[in-house]
Protein backbone atom coordinates (compact mmCIF):
# COMPACT_ATOMS: atom_id res chain seq x y z
CA UNK A 1 0.00 0.00 0.00
CA UNK A 2 1.56 3.36 -1.03
CA UNK A 3 2.42 5.35 2.20
CA UNK A 4 3.44 9.29 1.64
CA UNK A 5 3.02 8.98 -2.07
CA UNK A 6 -0.85 8.44 -0.81
CA UNK A 7 -0.99 11.28 1.39
CA UNK A 8 0.99 13.80 -1.08
CA UNK A 9 -1.05 12.37 -4.08
CA UNK A 10 -4.19 12.74 -2.04
CA UNK A 11 -3.01 15.97 -0.85
CA UNK A 12 -2.80 17.56 -4.22
CA UNK A 13 -5.39 15.83 -6.09
CA UNK A 14 -8.50 17.94 -6.97
CA UNK A 15 -11.55 17.53 -4.71
CA UNK A 16 -14.95 18.42 -7.31
CA UNK A 17 -17.65 18.71 -4.46
CA UNK A 18 -19.06 22.44 -2.96
CA UNK A 19 -19.24 22.71 0.65
CA UNK A 20 -20.71 20.34 3.08
CA UNK A 21 -23.97 21.03 4.70
CA UNK A 22 -23.31 19.45 8.13
CA UNK A 23 -23.32 22.30 10.58
CA UNK A 24 -21.62 22.96 14.20
CA UNK A 25 -23.61 25.83 16.08
CA UNK A 26 -21.16 28.77 16.28
CA UNK A 27 -20.89 31.27 19.13
CA UNK A 28 -21.77 34.56 18.06
CA UNK A 29 -19.65 36.73 16.19
CA UNK A 30 -16.51 37.47 18.70
CA UNK A 31 -16.64 41.38 16.92
CA UNK A 32 -18.98 43.74 15.95
CA UNK A 33 -20.05 42.96 12.34
CA UNK A 34 -21.99 44.36 9.05
CA UNK A 35 -25.69 44.94 9.30
CA UNK A 36 -26.85 41.14 8.46
CA UNK A 37 -28.88 41.32 4.59
CA UNK A 38 -32.83 41.54 4.84
CA UNK A 39 -34.98 42.42 2.72
CA UNK A 40 -34.37 45.48 0.90
CA UNK A 41 -31.28 45.59 2.30
CA UNK A 42 -28.46 43.74 0.12
CA UNK A 43 -25.74 42.30 0.81
CA UNK A 44 -22.33 43.00 -0.50
CA UNK A 45 -20.79 39.68 -2.03
CA UNK A 46 -17.04 39.38 -0.52
CA UNK A 47 -16.07 35.67 -2.22
CA UNK A 48 -18.29 32.82 -3.78
CA UNK A 49 -19.51 30.03 -1.91
CA UNK A 50 -16.66 27.99 -2.61
CA UNK A 51 -13.32 29.85 -4.21
CA UNK A 52 -13.11 27.87 -7.06
CA UNK A 53 -16.78 28.24 -8.33
CA UNK A 54 -16.47 29.56 -11.91
CA UNK A 55 -13.14 30.13 -12.11
CA UNK A 56 -12.91 27.24 -15.06
CA UNK A 57 -10.70 25.11 -12.63
CA UNK A 58 -11.77 22.38 -9.71
CA UNK A 59 -12.34 22.99 -5.90
CA UNK A 60 -9.07 22.99 -4.79
CA UNK A 61 -9.93 24.44 -0.95
CA UNK A 62 -13.63 22.90 -0.47
CA UNK A 63 -14.00 20.68 2.28
CA UNK A 64 -12.89 16.86 1.78
CA UNK A 65 -15.35 14.72 1.23
CA UNK A 66 -15.79 11.21 3.46
CA UNK A 67 -14.92 9.03 0.61
CA UNK A 68 -11.06 11.17 0.36
CA UNK A 69 -10.07 11.01 3.46
CA UNK A 70 -8.11 7.53 3.52
CA UNK A 71 -4.63 8.71 5.26
CA UNK A 72 -3.99 6.45 7.89
CA UNK A 73 -1.69 6.56 10.44
CA UNK A 74 0.84 5.18 8.66
CA UNK A 75 0.57 7.20 5.63
CA UNK A 76 1.04 10.18 7.64
CA UNK A 77 4.21 8.42 9.72
CA UNK A 78 5.73 7.59 6.00
CA UNK A 79 5.13 11.09 5.15
CA UNK A 80 7.32 12.64 8.13
CA UNK A 81 9.87 10.33 7.87
CA UNK A 82 10.72 11.63 4.42
CA UNK A 83 10.19 15.16 5.79
CA UNK A 84 12.88 14.62 8.45
CA UNK A 85 15.02 12.53 6.80
CA UNK A 86 16.18 16.17 5.07
CA UNK A 87 19.24 18.38 4.47
CA UNK A 88 18.03 20.88 6.15
CA UNK A 89 17.44 18.68 9.02
CA UNK A 90 21.11 18.13 8.79
CA UNK A 91 22.05 21.52 9.23
CA UNK A 92 20.10 22.16 11.89
CA UNK A 93 22.09 19.26 13.88
CA UNK A 94 25.90 20.18 12.31
CA UNK A 95 24.88 23.89 13.59
CA UNK A 96 23.94 22.99 17.02
CA UNK A 97 27.63 21.07 17.11
CA UNK A 98 29.31 23.94 15.29
CA UNK A 99 27.95 26.48 17.88
CA UNK A 100 29.54 24.46 20.42
CA UNK A 101 26.72 21.76 21.71
CA UNK A 102 27.99 18.34 22.64
CA UNK A 103 26.01 14.98 20.80
CA UNK A 104 23.93 14.88 24.38
CA UNK A 105 23.20 18.77 24.46
CA UNK A 106 21.71 18.57 21.06
CA UNK A 107 19.40 15.16 21.00
CA UNK A 108 18.12 16.97 24.08
CA UNK A 109 17.33 20.03 22.75
CA UNK A 110 15.67 18.69 19.54
CA UNK A 111 13.69 16.31 21.55
CA UNK A 112 12.06 18.65 23.77
CA UNK A 113 11.55 21.30 21.11
CA UNK A 114 9.87 18.33 18.85
CA UNK A 115 7.80 17.67 21.98
CA UNK A 116 6.45 21.36 21.58
CA UNK A 117 6.01 21.10 18.45
CA UNK A 118 4.17 17.90 18.37
CA UNK A 119 1.51 19.67 20.77
CA UNK A 120 1.04 22.23 18.37
CA UNK A 121 0.47 19.91 15.14
CA UNK A 122 -2.37 17.74 16.81
CA UNK A 123 -4.30 20.63 17.88
CA UNK A 124 -3.74 22.53 14.60
CA UNK A 125 -4.61 19.39 12.83
CA UNK A 126 -7.79 18.63 14.81
CA UNK A 127 -10.47 20.32 13.00
CA UNK A 128 -9.15 19.73 9.37
CA UNK A 129 -9.70 15.70 10.45
CA UNK A 130 -13.00 16.56 11.87
CA UNK A 131 -14.43 18.37 8.85
CA UNK A 132 -11.89 18.53 5.89
CA UNK A 133 -10.87 22.01 5.79
CA UNK A 134 -7.36 23.70 4.62
CA UNK A 135 -5.36 25.88 6.19
CA UNK A 136 -6.46 28.80 4.33
CA UNK A 137 -9.98 28.49 4.79
CA UNK A 138 -9.47 26.75 8.65
CA UNK A 139 -8.16 30.71 8.77
CA UNK A 140 -11.03 32.47 8.49
CA UNK A 141 -12.52 31.46 11.44
CA UNK A 142 -9.89 33.65 13.61
CA UNK A 143 -9.15 36.38 11.15
CA UNK A 144 -11.94 36.38 8.72
CA UNK A 145 -12.84 35.93 5.41
CA UNK A 146 -10.53 38.12 4.21
CA UNK A 147 -8.23 38.67 6.88
CA UNK A 148 -7.32 35.14 6.93
CA UNK A 149 -5.10 35.56 3.53
CA UNK A 150 -3.12 37.92 5.57
CA UNK A 151 -1.40 34.80 7.74
CA UNK A 152 -1.49 32.48 4.92
CA UNK A 153 0.99 35.10 2.38
CA UNK A 154 2.60 34.91 5.95
CA UNK A 155 3.20 31.31 5.86
CA UNK A 156 3.63 31.27 1.85
CA UNK A 157 6.47 33.49 2.13
CA UNK A 158 8.00 31.40 4.61
CA UNK A 159 7.48 28.26 2.40
CA UNK A 160 9.36 29.93 -0.61
CA UNK A 161 11.96 30.91 1.66
CA UNK A 162 12.20 27.14 2.51
CA UNK A 163 11.74 25.86 -1.38
CA UNK A 164 14.81 28.28 -2.00
CA UNK A 165 17.11 27.13 0.43
CA UNK A 166 16.28 23.22 -0.51
CA UNK A 167 17.18 24.30 -4.00
CA UNK A 168 20.01 25.95 -3.33
CA UNK A 169 21.20 22.49 -1.82
CA UNK A 170 20.16 20.27 -4.70
CA UNK A 171 22.01 22.99 -6.87
CA UNK A 172 25.31 22.98 -5.15
CA UNK A 173 25.03 19.11 -5.37
CA UNK A 174 24.83 19.58 -9.01
CA UNK A 175 28.29 21.59 -8.57
CA UNK A 176 29.25 19.25 -6.87
CA UNK A 177 29.19 16.78 -9.51
CA UNK A 178 30.57 19.54 -12.49
CA UNK A 179 33.58 18.29 -13.98
CA UNK A 180 37.27 20.00 -12.57
CA UNK A 181 37.86 22.46 -15.60
CA UNK A 182 34.07 23.87 -15.33
CA UNK A 183 34.83 24.37 -12.05
CA UNK A 184 38.01 26.18 -12.18
CA UNK A 185 36.99 28.77 -15.06
CA UNK A 186 37.29 31.70 -12.92
CA UNK A 187 34.66 34.00 -14.86
CA UNK A 188 32.29 31.32 -13.57
CA UNK A 189 33.34 31.45 -10.42
CA UNK A 190 33.41 34.99 -9.73
CA UNK A 191 30.29 36.86 -7.51
CA UNK A 192 27.82 38.19 -9.68
CA UNK A 193 27.22 41.90 -8.90
CA UNK A 194 24.87 42.26 -5.68
CA UNK A 195 23.72 38.80 -5.58
CA UNK A 196 25.83 38.49 -2.18
CA UNK A 197 28.79 36.23 -3.47
CA UNK A 198 26.95 33.54 -5.53
CA UNK A 199 28.40 33.09 -8.36
CA UNK A 200 27.16 32.98 -12.14
CA UNK A 201 27.87 29.58 -12.36
CA UNK A 202 26.40 28.43 -8.88
CA UNK A 203 23.31 30.15 -9.99
CA UNK A 204 23.39 28.71 -13.03
CA UNK A 205 23.08 25.42 -10.91
CA UNK A 206 20.43 26.50 -8.47
CA UNK A 207 18.08 27.48 -11.91
CA UNK A 208 18.73 24.27 -13.33
CA UNK A 209 17.92 22.10 -10.36
CA UNK A 210 15.12 24.14 -9.63
CA UNK A 211 13.54 23.50 -12.99
CA UNK A 212 13.84 19.80 -12.52
CA UNK A 213 11.95 20.24 -9.64
CA UNK A 214 9.55 21.65 -11.39
CA UNK A 215 9.12 19.53 -14.39
CA UNK A 216 8.74 16.44 -11.29
CA UNK A 217 5.95 19.06 -10.46
CA UNK A 218 4.12 19.63 -13.93
CA UNK A 219 3.81 16.07 -15.15
CA UNK A 220 1.39 15.52 -12.32
CA UNK A 221 0.36 13.55 -9.89
CA UNK A 222 2.13 10.06 -11.32
CA UNK A 223 5.02 11.25 -11.66
CA UNK A 224 5.31 12.50 -7.69
CA UNK A 225 4.10 9.19 -6.26
CA UNK A 226 6.57 7.34 -8.41
CA UNK A 227 9.18 9.18 -6.93
CA UNK A 228 8.01 9.48 -3.60
CA UNK A 229 7.14 5.93 -2.94
CA UNK A 230 10.52 4.39 -2.15
CA UNK A 231 11.66 7.94 -1.04
CA UNK A 232 11.63 7.23 2.53
CA UNK A 233 13.74 3.48 2.87
CA UNK A 234 16.13 5.33 0.20
CA UNK A 235 16.73 8.38 2.43
CA UNK A 236 17.31 6.69 5.91
CA UNK A 237 19.15 3.78 3.76
CA UNK A 238 21.83 6.75 2.64
CA UNK A 239 21.73 8.63 5.79
CA UNK A 240 22.72 4.92 7.56
CA UNK A 241 26.06 4.69 5.01
CA UNK A 242 27.07 7.98 5.77
CA UNK A 243 26.70 7.61 9.69
CA UNK A 244 28.82 3.83 8.69
CA UNK A 245 31.12 6.11 7.46
CA UNK A 246 31.38 8.18 10.06
CA UNK A 247 31.52 5.43 12.64
CA UNK A 248 34.98 3.66 10.94
CA UNK A 249 36.77 6.47 10.13
CA UNK A 250 36.67 7.80 13.47
CA UNK A 251 37.32 4.40 15.29
CA UNK A 252 33.23 4.58 16.83
CA UNK A 253 31.25 6.85 18.44
CA UNK A 254 32.56 6.33 21.69
CA UNK A 255 35.05 9.44 21.46
CA UNK A 256 32.85 11.25 19.88
CA UNK A 257 30.22 11.00 22.13
CA UNK A 258 32.07 11.34 25.43
CA UNK A 259 33.97 14.83 24.09
CA UNK A 260 32.83 17.52 27.20
CA UNK A 261 30.67 20.23 25.06
CA UNK A 262 32.35 23.28 24.41
CA UNK A 263 29.54 25.41 26.23
CA UNK A 264 29.20 25.10 30.20
CA UNK A 265 27.18 27.08 32.65
CA UNK A 266 26.01 30.61 31.13
CA UNK A 267 27.25 30.06 27.78
CA UNK A 268 25.19 27.04 27.37
CA UNK A 269 22.04 28.58 28.25
CA UNK A 270 23.01 31.50 25.76
CA UNK A 271 22.30 28.66 23.27
CA UNK A 272 20.18 26.72 24.12
CA UNK A 273 16.86 29.01 24.47
CA UNK A 274 17.94 30.04 20.75
CA UNK A 275 18.38 26.65 19.58
CA UNK A 276 15.46 25.04 21.39
CA UNK A 277 13.64 27.99 19.69
CA UNK A 278 15.33 27.43 16.04
CA UNK A 279 14.54 23.79 16.60
CA UNK A 280 10.58 24.72 17.24
CA UNK A 281 10.77 27.10 14.23
CA UNK A 282 11.96 23.99 11.52
CA UNK A 283 8.92 22.49 11.66
CA UNK A 284 6.62 25.89 12.74
CA UNK A 285 5.46 26.54 9.07
CA UNK A 286 4.28 22.61 8.57
CA UNK A 287 2.40 22.99 12.08
CA UNK A 288 0.44 26.19 11.14
CA UNK A 289 -0.36 23.86 7.48
CA UNK A 290 -0.82 21.03 8.67
CA UNK A 291 -4.30 20.90 8.22
CA UNK A 292 -3.82 21.07 4.47
CA UNK A 293 -2.85 17.43 4.55
CA UNK A 294 -4.58 16.35 8.11
CA UNK A 295 -8.25 17.40 6.11
CA UNK A 296 -7.28 13.53 4.01
CA UNK A 297 -7.05 11.80 7.26
CA UNK A 298 -9.32 8.95 7.86
CA UNK A 299 -10.07 10.07 11.58
CA UNK A 300 -8.72 12.04 14.55
CA UNK A 301 -7.02 8.75 15.87
CA UNK A 302 -4.88 8.23 12.48
CA UNK A 303 -3.96 12.10 12.68
CA UNK A 304 -3.04 12.05 16.16
CA UNK A 305 -0.54 8.37 15.80
CA UNK A 306 0.91 9.45 12.46
CA UNK A 307 2.19 12.42 13.80
CA UNK A 308 3.48 11.14 17.95
CA UNK A 309 6.54 9.66 15.86
CA UNK A 310 8.14 13.46 14.98
CA UNK A 311 9.81 13.60 18.01
CA UNK A 312 11.52 10.66 17.90
CA UNK A 313 12.22 10.53 14.10
CA UNK A 314 13.43 14.16 14.71
CA UNK A 315 15.48 12.99 17.58
CA UNK A 316 16.92 9.86 15.70
CA UNK A 317 18.23 11.78 12.80
CA UNK A 318 19.66 14.76 14.48
CA UNK A 319 21.29 11.93 16.55
CA UNK A 320 22.92 10.43 13.48
CA UNK A 321 23.66 14.63 11.91
CA UNK A 322 25.32 15.07 15.23
CA UNK A 323 27.00 12.13 15.50
CA UNK A 324 28.41 12.29 11.57
CA UNK A 325 29.27 16.37 12.07
CA UNK A 326 30.82 15.49 15.60
CA UNK A 327 33.19 12.83 14.03
CA UNK A 328 34.32 14.87 11.34
CA UNK A 329 36.10 17.03 14.26
CA UNK A 330 38.02 14.19 14.58
CA UNK A 331 38.47 13.09 11.23
CA UNK A 332 39.60 16.06 9.57
CA UNK A 333 40.57 18.11 12.14
CA UNK A 334 37.76 21.19 12.42
CA UNK A 335 33.83 20.65 12.59
CA UNK A 336 32.15 20.36 8.92
CA UNK A 337 28.68 20.76 9.31
CA UNK A 338 27.94 21.29 5.81
CA UNK A 339 26.67 17.56 4.29
CA UNK A 340 28.00 19.06 0.38
CA UNK A 341 31.33 19.94 1.57
CA UNK A 342 31.61 16.96 3.31
CA UNK A 343 30.51 15.18 0.55
CA UNK A 344 32.87 15.98 -1.40
CA UNK A 345 35.19 15.91 1.01
CA UNK A 346 35.06 11.96 1.39
CA UNK A 347 34.25 10.45 -1.63
CA UNK A 348 35.09 9.68 -5.59
CA UNK A 349 32.89 10.26 -8.76
CA UNK A 350 30.95 6.94 -7.77
CA UNK A 351 30.21 8.80 -3.74
CA UNK A 352 29.29 12.05 -5.48
CA UNK A 353 26.77 10.48 -7.64
CA UNK A 354 25.41 8.43 -4.95
CA UNK A 355 25.25 11.77 -2.65
CA UNK A 356 23.31 13.97 -5.15
CA UNK A 357 20.89 10.92 -6.21
CA UNK A 358 20.33 11.12 -2.65
CA UNK A 359 20.38 15.16 -1.85
CA UNK A 360 17.85 15.85 -5.15
CA UNK A 361 15.91 13.06 -3.38
CA UNK A 362 15.31 14.10 -0.11
CA UNK A 363 15.15 18.25 -1.76
CA UNK A 364 12.74 17.39 -3.67
CA UNK A 365 10.51 14.89 -1.35
CA UNK A 366 10.25 18.20 1.40
CA UNK A 367 9.89 20.73 -1.44
CA UNK A 368 6.75 19.26 -2.59
CA UNK A 369 5.46 18.31 0.63
CA UNK A 370 6.52 21.33 3.10
CA UNK A 371 7.22 24.45 1.18
CA UNK A 372 5.08 23.98 -1.84
CA UNK A 373 1.47 22.58 -1.00
CA UNK A 374 0.99 25.64 1.21
CA UNK A 375 2.01 28.67 -0.77
CA UNK A 376 0.11 27.18 -4.13
CA UNK A 377 -3.02 26.66 -1.95
CA UNK A 378 -2.48 30.84 -0.88
CA UNK A 379 -2.51 31.77 -4.26
CA UNK A 380 -5.41 30.05 -5.19
CA UNK A 381 -7.29 31.15 -2.38
CA UNK A 382 -6.06 34.71 -3.49
CA UNK A 383 -6.78 34.48 -7.17
CA UNK A 384 -8.93 31.34 -7.88
CA UNK A 385 -9.32 32.65 -11.27
CA UNK A 386 -6.03 33.09 -12.08
CA UNK A 387 -4.27 30.31 -10.10
CA UNK A 388 -4.06 26.85 -10.43
CA UNK A 389 -1.80 24.30 -8.13
CA UNK A 390 0.56 24.14 -11.07
CA UNK A 391 0.94 28.02 -11.77
CA UNK A 392 1.08 28.23 -7.68
CA UNK A 393 4.04 26.17 -7.56
CA UNK A 394 5.74 27.98 -10.57
CA UNK A 395 5.75 31.35 -8.45
CA UNK A 396 6.76 29.79 -5.54
CA UNK A 397 10.12 28.73 -7.17
CA UNK A 398 10.58 32.37 -8.76
CA UNK A 399 9.81 33.84 -5.49
CA UNK A 400 12.14 31.42 -3.45
CA UNK A 401 14.95 32.11 -5.27
CA UNK A 402 14.25 35.70 -5.21
CA UNK A 403 15.13 34.90 -1.27
CA UNK A 404 18.35 34.83 -2.15
CA UNK A 405 19.04 31.23 -0.14
CA UNK A 406 22.64 31.33 0.00
CA UNK A 407 22.67 34.34 1.84
CA UNK A 408 20.92 32.44 4.84
CA UNK A 409 23.07 29.27 4.98
CA UNK A 410 26.47 31.66 5.08
CA UNK A 411 26.87 30.63 8.26
CA UNK A 412 25.26 28.18 10.75
CA UNK A 413 25.01 32.26 13.26
CA UNK A 414 22.90 33.25 10.18
CA UNK A 415 20.83 29.99 9.44
CA UNK A 416 19.80 29.85 12.99
CA UNK A 417 19.60 33.11 14.50
CA UNK A 418 18.24 35.17 11.55
CA UNK A 419 16.49 32.57 9.64
CA UNK A 420 15.12 30.10 12.00
CA UNK A 421 14.39 32.62 14.97
CA UNK A 422 12.90 35.34 12.24
CA UNK A 423 10.60 32.61 11.01
CA UNK A 424 9.50 31.90 14.85
CA UNK A 425 8.60 35.64 15.03
CA UNK A 426 6.32 35.56 11.90
CA UNK A 427 4.94 32.18 12.70
CA UNK A 428 4.39 32.26 16.36
CA UNK A 429 1.63 34.74 16.78
CA UNK A 430 -0.32 32.94 13.87
CA UNK A 431 -0.29 29.66 15.98
CA UNK A 432 -1.03 31.38 18.93
CA UNK A 433 -4.31 33.32 17.75
CA UNK A 434 -5.42 30.01 16.03
CA UNK A 435 -5.48 28.19 18.74
CA UNK A 436 -6.33 30.22 21.14
CA UNK A 437 -9.90 31.34 18.63
CA UNK A 438 -10.66 27.73 17.95
CA UNK A 439 -10.09 26.30 21.24
CA UNK A 440 -10.28 28.70 24.15
CA UNK A 441 -12.39 31.30 22.49
CA UNK A 442 -15.18 29.48 20.32
CA UNK A 443 -14.63 26.12 22.49
CA UNK A 444 -13.92 23.88 19.02
CA UNK A 445 -17.24 25.42 17.78
CA UNK A 446 -17.00 26.06 14.04
CA UNK A 447 -19.91 26.77 11.33
CA UNK A 448 -18.55 25.15 8.01
CA UNK A 449 -20.78 26.42 5.39
CA UNK A 450 -20.01 29.94 6.96
CA UNK A 451 -16.57 29.89 6.48
CA UNK A 452 -17.22 29.88 2.27
CA UNK A 453 -20.33 32.26 2.95
CA UNK A 454 -20.80 34.98 0.24
CA UNK A 455 -22.90 36.86 2.82
CA UNK A 456 -21.70 40.19 4.65
CA UNK A 457 -23.57 39.68 7.91
CA UNK A 458 -22.04 35.29 7.92
CA UNK A 459 -20.45 34.77 11.37
CA UNK A 460 -16.48 35.08 9.69
CA UNK A 461 -17.28 38.16 8.15
CA UNK A 462 -16.49 40.64 11.51
CA UNK A 463 -15.42 44.34 10.16
CA UNK A 464 -15.27 44.14 6.18
CA UNK A 465 -13.79 40.52 6.01
CA UNK A 466 -11.16 41.58 9.13
CA UNK A 467 -11.08 40.22 12.41
CA UNK A 468 -9.22 43.24 14.14
CA UNK A 469 -9.21 40.93 17.26
CA UNK A 470 -7.16 38.94 15.31
CA UNK A 471 -5.22 41.37 13.61
CA UNK A 472 -4.30 43.35 16.54
CA UNK A 473 -3.27 40.32 18.76
CA UNK A 474 -0.87 39.13 15.78
CA UNK A 475 0.84 42.50 15.66
CA UNK A 476 1.13 42.46 19.13
CA UNK A 477 3.56 38.73 19.23
CA UNK A 478 5.00 40.38 16.45
CA UNK A 479 5.96 43.53 17.75
CA UNK A 480 7.23 41.61 20.81
CA UNK A 481 10.08 40.16 19.03
CA UNK A 482 10.95 42.90 16.12
CA UNK A 483 13.48 44.61 18.10
CA UNK A 484 15.88 42.01 19.09
CA UNK A 485 15.43 40.82 15.26
CA UNK A 486 16.21 44.63 14.26
CA UNK A 487 19.27 44.14 16.73
CA UNK A 488 20.67 40.66 16.09
CA UNK A 489 20.42 41.60 12.15
CA UNK A 490 22.77 45.44 12.76
CA UNK A 491 19.79 47.67 12.34
CA UNK A 492 19.51 48.64 16.28
CA UNK A 493 22.92 49.24 17.36
CA UNK A 494 21.37 48.31 21.44
CA UNK A 495 18.90 47.04 22.94
CA UNK A 496 17.47 46.12 26.40
CA UNK A 497 18.45 42.55 27.71
CA UNK A 498 14.84 41.53 28.35
CA UNK A 499 14.35 42.30 24.71
CA UNK A 500 17.24 40.14 23.22
CA UNK A 501 16.01 37.73 25.51
CA UNK A 502 12.55 37.66 24.06
CA UNK A 503 13.94 37.16 20.69
CA UNK A 504 15.93 34.26 21.45
CA UNK A 505 12.44 33.04 22.62
CA UNK A 506 11.00 34.34 19.64
CA UNK A 507 8.25 31.78 18.83
CA UNK A 508 7.08 31.20 22.62
CA UNK A 509 7.43 34.79 23.30
CA UNK A 510 5.11 35.74 20.33
CA UNK A 511 2.68 33.11 20.72
CA UNK A 512 1.71 33.48 23.90
CA UNK A 513 1.51 37.09 23.58
CA UNK A 514 -0.32 37.12 20.52
CA UNK A 515 -3.03 34.31 22.32
CA UNK A 516 -3.05 36.27 25.17
CA UNK A 517 -3.95 39.13 23.47
CA UNK A 518 -6.68 37.65 21.33
CA UNK A 519 -8.07 36.22 24.10
CA UNK A 520 -8.71 39.75 26.04
CA UNK A 521 -9.30 41.59 23.04
CA UNK A 522 -12.41 38.88 22.36
CA UNK A 523 -13.23 38.79 26.12
CA UNK A 524 -13.62 42.94 26.24
CA UNK A 525 -15.89 42.48 23.41
CA UNK A 526 -18.35 40.53 24.53
CA UNK A 527 -18.51 41.90 27.92
CA UNK A 528 -19.21 44.89 26.34
CA UNK A 529 -22.79 46.59 26.14
CA UNK A 530 -24.69 45.79 22.60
Amino acid sequence: MPVSSIAMSTALITTRHRPSNHLVSPRLPLLPRGPPGGLGTPTRRIMPVCPRHGSGGSDDLAPTPKSDRTMTAFDLASLWVGLVVGVPAYYLAGSLVDLGMSAAQGVATVALANLVVLATLVLTAAPAATHGLPFPVLARAAFGVRGAHVPAVARALIGCGWFGIESWIGGRAIFLLLPARLKACAPLLAPVPGLGGASALEIACLLAFTAAQLAVIMRGMDAIRDLEKYAAPVLVALTSLLLSWAYVSAGGFGTVLSLPPRLAGHEFWKIFFPALTANISFWSTVAISIPDFARYARSQADQVLGQVGLPLFMGLFTFAGLAITSSTEAIFGRVVSDPIELLGLIGGPATKILAIFGISLAIITTNIAANVVAPANTLVALAPRTFTFSTGALVTAMLGIAFQPWRMLSSSESFVFTWLLGNAALMGPIGGVLLADHYVVRRTALDVDALYSEEAGSPYYFQGGFNAAAMVAMAAGFAAVVPGFLHKVGLLPSVSKALVVAYDNAWFASFFVAGAVYCLLCRRREAAPI
